[in-house]
């Protein structure tokens, strides 16, 4: 039997998701289908510069799937450009994050939320060390609940006092 396919955890959902050569009527051109995680890949190793085994981190899988993932897009990019197809963007599985992304410092161990469209910090605000990973999604999601845990904890003790 084969393993079900784990959700890859994507950041980036522009509107965008059908590209087409210029001139070409729509009814000639052959499409292609890139998947919403394919594209994730293409814009953190391609347009953002990430290794792939920080890539696969932030999309909550192993360098080597990553690997296997960017590989397929690029691909398909490649034929899409090469052969004037259109590229469809659309499916996969995939799970678009939310809220603010939360680092980890690897020299201090220090962690700090950072918004969303802000790109990458260039270091540790507590160390100023440029060698730090942004939190895998399952992790961030825990690390938030507990912080809101503790912080209404706190609260809950300062309007009984």
């Amino acid at each position: 039997m084969v393993r079900p396919r784990k959700d890859r955890y994507v950041a980036f959902n522009p509107e965008v998701s059908y590209f087409k050569p210029r001139g070409i009527p729509m009814f000639e051109l052959e499409e292609i289908r890139l998947t919403v995680d394919e594209r994730e890949a293409v814009r953190l190793a391609d347009l953002l510069g990430m290794a792939h085994e920080d890539a696969g981190r932030q999309m909550g899988v192993s360098r080597a799937t990553f690997g296997r993932i960017v590989q397929q897009a690029r691909q398909k990019v490649a034929d899409a450009l090469i052969n004037g197809k259109a590229i469809n963007v659309e499916g996969g599985n995939y799970r678009i994050i939310e809220g603010p992304r939360i680092f980890k410092c690897t020299g201090c161990g220090y962690e700090w939320e950072e918004p969303r469209g802000t790109g990458r910090p260039e270091k540790c605000p507590e160390c100023d060390d440029d060698k730090f990973y942004r939190v895998p999604v399952p992790e961030a999601e825990a690390l938030r609940e507990r912080k809101s845990y503790t912080r209404s904890r706190y609260s809950g003790r300062k309007n009984h006092c």
